[in-house]
């Protein structure tokens, strides 16, 4: 691998070392594993032993393969996958792309920040879920009251860490590029917004999270499809293997949407995976 460095090339050259017990040990992914593993142990011999009401792991994995085919409310477990995925992705879309440039301008701009900081301080402690009974008396119960849900569960992550990420620029950052004869925009566009990228992420990253916690929250309300109506079927019906299978779905597709964050930020702020190798 070669790196520029002050117009110099650096070349890094991983030593390869030989595999050992103790290596083997402490390696990253062998640790993933042995976490895995401990915890699917731990969750079978509590479910056998029949604490907490608990599905044994085999279990639902089983109900998980029988919701691939068998269709509840006209879904099988895919279709429902994706309705909620559907609300995520429109929901968090609206989110994200007005809290981002909100959060910029916030701390790019003392008159922006000074006129909506107050109003945005008032509304920032209320959780979403607070929000579904007036969502239900301007949308009704159909899909846009579901969204608007998770564009207030997005919104305020995003402009919070857009915020913070401008505000904990180094201001020796913006001396360098003055004294290289640099103008505002110049500034902004190669240093505020550089160095904001790893801060967005993080909101990003967070706002996904809540996301989720508000399409499970309005989909427990007048819903006939997603992961969230999946486990309030099982409680219903006093299945918990359901409701697991219905829980470790969300897992799942949060993850790989949690991964696709992380890539695309890989991609945007490849120094950080420089420093990662270094």
């Amino acid at each position: 691998m070669e790196r520029s460095v002050a117009n110099e090339v650096v070349k890094h050259v991983k030593e390869k070392k030989p595999w050992t017990v103790g290596r083997v040990l402490t390696n990253e992914y062998f640790l993933y594993v042995v976490s895995f593993f401990t915890f699917l142990i731990v969750w079978h011999y509590i479910a056998a032993a029949g604490l907490l009401g608990l599905a044994t792991p085999e279990a639902t994995l089983k109900e998980m393969v029988r919701l691939m085919s068998v269709r509840l409310a006209g879904k099988n477990l895919f279709g429902h996958a994706w309705a909620s995925s559907r609300r995520i992705i429109i929901g968090f879309a609206i989110g994200a792309a007005a809290g981002l440039p909100l959060g910029l301008l916030m701390g790019l701009n003392k008159y922006i920040n000074s006129i909506v900081k107050p109003v945005f301080d008032l509304f920032k402690p209320m959780p979403p879920i607070a929000w579904i009974s007036i969502s239900i008396l301007w949308f009704g119960i159909g899909e846009p009251s579901k969204i608007f849900i998770i564009v207030i569960g997005s919104f305020v992550p995003c402009v919070l860490n857009a915020y913070s990420g401008i505000r904990i620029i180094d201001p020796e950052l913006y001396d360098v590029i003055r004294v290289l004869g640099g103008n505002r925009r110049q500034e902004i566009f190669y240093v505020s917004f550089p160095a904001a990228l790893p801060a967005l992420f993080a909101g990003v990253q967070i706002s996904m999270s809540v996301a989720w916690t508000c399409v499970l929250a309005a989909e427990l309300v007048s819903s006939r499809s997603g992961l969230g109506w999946i486990i309030i079927r099982g409680m219903k019906l006093t299945k918990p293997e359901l409701v697991l299978g219905g829980m470790a779905a969300i897992a799942v597709v949060a993850w790989l949407f949690s991964v696709a964050a992380s890539g695309l930020e890989k991609v945007l702020c490849p120094w950080k995976r420089g420093i990662k190798e270094l």
